[in-house]
């Protein structure tokens, strides 16, 4: 059942990255300048079966705006201390409101010497800070073969 509700994560995000755009979504493209977006992530990983389990989290969110409303990127994440482990993701980044975004993609987390196939689903608002810098508190849940995770964080970024 966790694998048919991994691929069907997996398909969804697939889904929202190659869809059309609706006509007002391809009114405005995003100027060529400010299409590169690089992010550095500090927060914590809680394992979702044990809160107390958690850990320091540093990571890198890089994201390509396609259009006003699609970023498609990667995200690069380190959690520190007794879950030791890597998680690598290719993103997709659905642009709602103002700064409100969805960020979901599938990847892989590396952890003991185990290799998980890994979907995430997470919300983040960024704050236009002025000069092309942003900050942006998010929330991700990961969903994962071996154990699911929160990541709570803060994004320091900077477009280009």
């Amino acid at each position: 059942m966790r694998t048919r509700l991994l691929t069907l994560a997996a398909l969804a995000t697939l889904s929202c990255a190659t869809s059309p755009r609706p006509a007002a979504a391809q009114a405005r493209v995003v100027d060529d300048a400010g299409r590169h977006h690089l992010s550095v992530i500090v927060g914590a990983t809680i394992l979702d079966e044990d809160e107390s389990d958690s850990a320091f989290t540093l990571g890198l969110d890089y994201e390509y705006r396609v259009s006003e409303r699609i970023g498609l990127g990667a995200v690069a994440e380190r959690a520190f201390g007794p879950l030791d482990s890597t998680t690598l993701l290719a993103t997709a980044d659905i642009h709602l409101w103002r700064g409100l975004a969805i960020q979901t993609g599938p990847g892989v987390e590396f952890a003991e010497g185990a290799t998980a196939f890994v979907v995430r689903l997470g919300a983040l608002y960024e704050f236009e800070l002025g000069g092309g810098f942003t900050l942006s508190p998010q929330a991700h849940y990961d969903f994962s073969d071996a154990e699911d995770a929160v990541v709570l964080g803060v994004a320091f970024g900077h477009a280009f």
